[in-house]
């Protein structure tokens, strides 16, 4: 079975033509795709860039698989025609893995995804004890099991389904965070220490939300680990679509342009994190969920 990957080796696209400073466009349905947000300016700091969160729908493991579709289909359409971007990053695991075929069949703009980083974990590994940290649906995904049995069939893989860290980390960016005892019995399940004595090494973060908790992470972990971030990945791929342009230059200095579906979580500190990560605009364009 051939795996492509969205955000590294073996997504076959040819470099694009596009505007010397063009627009970039990174998706998420919250405020974790600002982790990729982050790693993608420092590649092409000349761009200009828009970050669209569909907060109206977050999280999205409680859509159903064709409702999520639906939905990032519908929300898509409307932030393409708004931002006529050159380049859209799916910067979220669950609306990668399950989404992005249909968006490429449906819009000529390309896309760049982000899928679990199942392969460089395999590479880092000394115990051949690895943990995939995500969200329940990308860890219930046949895609993700795939990337396992292709890349890390040698490996002993954990899989961790967390039901709360996303939010967890939208409550720290918010300005309330979660307290150390209940983000660490969260993480607790991806520390494994085999009966050998060989402890897991590599852990996964496989939701773009996880590394905005990076600090505090590796702060609570149990023992020293490799956290392995997709983000450097998916700045890679986009400087191999869009070239290198004019390094070290900051464009027009606009900054990030950040548009929300609902804004109802757009408080005074939260805000101020935005501004902290390069977005000097925020608006909403609203797009209700209405549940199918």
């Amino acid at each position: 079975m051939r795996i492509d990957l969205m955000a590294g080796a073996g997504l076959s696209l040819a470099p694009l033509r596009a505007a010397p400073d063009p627009t970039i466009l990174l998706f998420d349905s919250g405020l974790g795709g600002l982790t990729v947000l982050d790693a993608v300016r420092r590649a092409r700091p000349d761009a200009r860039y828009v970050y669209a969160a569909d907060d109206a729908a977050f999280p999205y493991g409680r859509l159903s698989e064709a409702e999520l579709v639906a939905r990032v289909l519908a929300v898509m359409e409307q932030f393409i025609a708004s931002h006529r971007p050159d380049l859209v990053v799916i910067a979220c695991n669950t609306a990668s893995t399950l989404v992005l075929p249909a968006l490429r069949q449906r819009f000529t703009t390309p896309f760049v995804g982000v899928v679990p980083p199942i392969k460089p974990a395999a590479a880092t590994t000394r115990s051949g004890l690895i943990t995939l940290l995500a969200t329940p649906g990308t860890v219930a995904r046949s895609y993700t099991r795939d990337l396992i049995a292709t890349y890390a069939a040698s490996c002993a893989v954990t899989l961790v389904g967390s039901r709360h860290l996303a939010t967890y980390a939208e409550a720290e960016m918010a300005g309330s965070p979660i307290d150390d005892a209940t983000l660490a019995a969260e993480i607790a399940p991806c520390f494994v220490r085999a009966e050998d004595g060989r402890l897991t090494d590599v852990v996964c973060l496989s939701c773009t939300h996880y590394p905005l908790l990076l600090p505090r992470l590796r702060a609570l972990a149990p023992w020293p680990v490799s956290w392995i971030d997709p983000a450097p990945a998916i700045a890679r791929r986009v400087l191999q679509l869009l070239g290198p342009g004019q390094r070290g230059e900051a464009g027009d200095g606009s900054g990030v342009l950040a548009s929300f579906t609902a804004g109802s979580s757009l408080t005074a500190p939260l805000r101020d994190s935005l501004t902290l990560r390069g977005v000097n605009e925020v608006t909403v364009e609203a797009m209700p969920l209405r549940m199918q």
